[in-house]
């Protein structure tokens, strides 16, 4: 006759979070999170957290290290504007006037070509 062997459960996994300085994983409940600010930062959903990048550390002191390095990163506003322009025309109408521009995004004419001209410049120098 066979023996049958118990079925030996394991554990689930637990979800693991990776540091974004170290890139050590880590169980997720011991996560230690933050916002940082980033103009290349545009949330898909919410313009309250456009700016913002959410970063997580597997600590206090990596979570700081992360705040100084970007403390030290330069904040560019029409980054900013252009990644809420190309989230508006991403998720509607792929045209829309000056006008339905600025109300959808909620930046002015001038703050909008601005952007439009950062946003040139920076392709023209990658394609370089």
């Amino acid at each position: 006759m066979w023996k049958r062997r118990k079925h030996v459960r394991r554990p689930e996994a637990l979800p693991l979070e990776l540091c974004d300085l170290c890139a050590r994983t880590f169980p997720a409940q011991e996560a230690v999170r933050g916002y940082v600010a980033d103009s290349s930062s545009v949330h898909p959903t919410d313009e309250r957290h456009d700016g913002l990048r959410p970063v997580t550390a597997c600590g206090e002191a990596h979570l700081e290290a992360i705040r100084r390095e970007y403390r030290c990163r330069p904040f560019v506003d029409e980054e900013l504007w252009a990644g809420k322009i190309t989230r508006v025309l991403t998720s509607g109408p792929p045209a829309l006037s000056m006008n339905q521009l600025a109300c959808r995004t909620g930046l002015h004419e001038p703050d909008i070509r601005r952007a439009i001209a950062w946003h040139n410049a920076r392709c023209r120098r990658m394609s370089q």
